[in-house]
């Protein structure tokens, strides 16, 4: 929006013509969503609090978690209008990709909404079923899936998995493209709910792994960075850097009320929505694959909720003392702020690999 108006302003003044670079657009686009989270979370908490909008503790849990009882929840909708303003102000809104990545974030931040609502206002401890979620998340994933494969302009690229540390090594996908691009926003998008069990663990990472695309998409949407560092030239992803600086700065901003002790937490309706969003831009930008190292924390928590389902049901035996693995940790005796911190230290060596994917082929 604000890229327009600079566009016309800039007949009148040249230095206008500043506002059609992205590094500046996403600087001011992570400033922007900063303030909005600074200014609206507040008010939030304090609505959250009035409407006793709080948390529900697991009972089996640990028991230092007792305390977090009634701590307003639903504070991913900060994350959610930060993002969505700054977005819309700054980015080229006439990007084929800006609007399809918003699409994502905001249906599954719908469907977390849905969830919190019924568990939190309307006190039904089952929420969404777990079914009606998924085919709600499918459905959204699938809109998304079906309109990047109808509109790719060079399908040879758009619709080609990349292999990380190969240069020459890629897989067409063609019509498999549809059920991968499902699978990765409606898996990423759980496996970052999972990973929302402690205060400001699920944020920080999310944070990082989005900066980190946010340089590929810079990378992958420029011709000449593209040749230069062997990775696939996607026309229109570059602006996809105005959209991952926002949600860095919305983070940042919601990580500041979010940090342990928490004052709120994000609930479904920030995590489903994060996760989403991830996945979507890994996939316009070609690199499924690297989000996957970069987001190794998730998809470790992810991994450990399958392993203790299956060895339950199999020998009756749990191979965690509770999943996700998270809680294992603070069952050993670890404090949560270093279960909180080591695992963002994880993040930033696997955010480092993934980048080194960049030059490393």
């Amino acid at each position: 929006m604000l890229m327009m108006l600079a566009e016309y302003l800039e007949q009148y003044y040249s230095a206008f013509n500043a506002f059609g670079y992205q590094t500046l657009r996403a600087i001011m686009g992570a400033l922007t969503a900063l303030l909005i989270s600074f200014v609206i979370g507040p008010v939030m908490i304090r609505r959250l609090n009035r409407y006793q909008i709080g948390q529900n503790v697991r009972d089996d849990g640990p028991e230092t978690h007792f305390i977090k009882a009634g701590t307003p929840t639903m504070g991913g909708a900060l994350i959610l209008v930060s993002v969505t303003v700054s977005t819309i102000l700054w980015s080229d809104l006439g990007n084929r990709f800006v609007w399809v990545v918003l699409f994502v974030t905001l249906a599954f931040g719908l469907i977390g909404f849905v969830d919190d609502y019924k568990k939190l206002v309307l006190k039904n401890s089952r929420g969404i079923s777990a079914r009606a979620k998924l085919v709600s998340q499918t459905a959204a994933a699938a809109i998304a899936a079906g309109w990047l494969y109808s509109q790719a302009q060079q399908p040879a690229v758009e619709l080609t998995l990349f292999v990380p540390f190969f240069k020459d090594v890629m897989v067409p996908l063609g019509a498999f493209y549809l059920l991968t691009t499902i699978f990765m926003i409606v898996g990423f998008s759980n496996a970052v709910n999972l990973t929302d069990g402690l205060d400001g663990l699920a944020i920080m990472p999310t944070v990082m792994v989005g900066a980190a695309l946010g340089i590929f998409a810079y990378a992958t949407g420029n011709v000449n960075y593209a040749s230069y560092l062997s990775i696939p030239y996607v026309i229109g992803a570059g602006e996809i850097l105005i959209f991952c600086a926002a949600l860095g700065g919305a983070g940042l901003g919601f990580l500041w009320f979010n940090t342990y002790p928490a004052q709120v937490f994000m609930g479904d309706v920030g995590a489903l929505a994060l996760g989403a969003a991830l996945a979507v831009v890994a996939v316009v930008v070609r690199q499924e694959l690297v989000l996957a190292i970069m987001g190794g924390v998730f998809v470790m928590e992810t991994v450990s909720v399958i392993l203790q389902v299956i060895s339950f049901k199999l020998t009756g035996k749990r191979i965690f003392r509770m999943a996700p693995i998270h809680h294992h940790y603070e069952l050993k005796g670890w404090a949560e702020p270093k279960v909180i911190v080591r695992f963002w230290i994880i993040t930033v060596i696997l955010v480092l690999v993934g980048l080194a994917t960049l030059k490393l082929r």
